[in-house]
């Protein structure tokens, strides 16, 4: 199986997170994805290495480089014979630079009216913010993503830059509806998407609950009403159960308990009784959690049918069975010996990826893009030798 989305050529113009994001996306699908970068590279290929940074690699394998200057008349007329072949076009520039690099939407449907143009920005086109900087704490934050997760007691950002990573799946799911619309238009179309839009549609649900009862919701009301915990054992782990509105998991959570006496208990009697109570549930179930291992608790949960997990580090998540058994660690081909990688989370017909191919270094397949267009190729197609593997 090549892809879903074998055939389908994109040019790349993103840097750091969110145009890599959307392109990787697309390229885990299958599609070839040429990334244009700067003679400099991509800045988030030093972000933590030497031009090939883990963080780079994250968001840009199954794709080829090309290092292109557009102010140089060579190089435009290589990105130009890129764009009239191609199906897509991503770039995540701030709003006004695509268009001074002569990568602007109006001059590229000019050379190829069927191209799906995507647009990234941080706050839109237009508009008081539109000039602004934006990075991903910075998106969160406005998009009452953050007020929504982070106990105001003790303020904390989140690890991962889910802002960035969100808002290029956006992007992707806007670029795949735009293909669509092509096939039966025939036509392209401009595809925008900003950070905040992405994160305040990602947040739907507080925004629902405040539309509803008036409430502005706080970080507390989600797993509040979820019954949700995350729970340390007295080896010292921490465990996460999720309850959830169905009376059975409460059942089984006193059942592994062995604590009788908490179902009797008024304040825990009922549903409505424990989203009342949460922090004395909470308290109560710290103090019962405390006593027993964490493999003690993971069988008593289990047989019980609580919905449960222990919370994972990285290293025990690869070697974790149901993630074994799913083969989502792949190998990374042609990359460094040894090297994994997670792969794509969708499979189609029971086929999923087998391995990824390794994010590109800077203008590795640039000789071999210009000699193909040089040559009279309208488009410089991937040699099998370049094409990853699925089962």
């Amino acid at each position: 199986m090549s892809g879903v989305l074998h055939g389908i050529r994109i040019v790349e113009q993103g840097t750091f997170i969110t145009g890599p994001c959307a392109g990787m996306m697309l390229a885990d699908l299958g599609a070839d994805v040429v990334k244009v970068e700067s003679p400099a590279g991509d800045p988030y290929r030093s972000y933590q290495g030497d031009q090939y940074s883990p963080h780079f690699q994250a968001y840009n394998r199954n794709k080829r480089s090309i290092a292109l200057d557009l102010k140089s008349p060579a190089d435009r007329t290589v990105f130009d014979g890129l764009i009239r072949e191609a199906d897509v076009f991503i770039q995540n520039f701030r709003p006004g630079t695509a268009t001074r690099l002569g990568a602007g939407v109006e001059r590229l449907h000019e050379l190829n009216p069927r191209l799906v143009y995507c647009s990234i920005s941080g706050f839109g086109s237009s508009g008081p913010y539109a000039d602004r900087p934006s990075y991903d704490s910075v998106a969160q934050a406005l998009s009452g993503f953050l007020s929504v997760v982070v106990d105001a007691r003790r303020p904390q950002f989140l690890g991962p830059a889910l802002a960035d990573a969100v808002t290029g799946i956006y992007a992707a799911y806007g670029t795949l509806g735009a293909l669509v619309q092509r096939a039966r238009t025939g036509k392209g179309c401009l595809v925008e998407v900003s950070m905040l839009e992405a994160m305040a549609h990602f947040t739907v649900e507080p925004f629902a609950a405040f539309f509803a009862l008036g409430q502005t919701p706080t970080s507390s009301d989600r797993p509040r009403l979820a019954q949700a915990y995350i729970l340390r054992t007295s080896d010292a782990r921490l465990i996460a159960i999720h309850l959830s509105s169905l009376e059975k998991f409460w059942e089984g959570l006193v059942r592994a308990l062995e604590a009788p006496a908490l179902a009797a208990d008024p304040r825990f009697n009922s549903r409505e009784a424990r989203i009342s109570n949460y922090e004395s549930l909470g308290a109560e179930l710290d103090r019962q959690f405390a006593q027993r291992s964490l493999s003690h608790w993971v069988a008593s949960l289990g047989r019980n049918d609580v919905p449960y997990a222990p919370i994972n580090s990285i290293d025990e998540v690869v070697d974790d069975a149901q993630v074994g058994h799913l083969g989502l660690i792949v190998p990374v081909e042609c990359g460094q010996t040894g090297a994994r990688a997670v792969r794509p989370a969708v499979q189609f017909a029971g086929k999923r990826s087998a391995s990824v191919r390794a994010a590109p270094v800077l203008d590795e397949h640039g000789a071999a893009i210009r000699a193909a267009l040089d040559g009279g190729e309208r488009w410089p197609e991937r040699r099998s030798e370049d094409s990853g593997t699925t089962v």
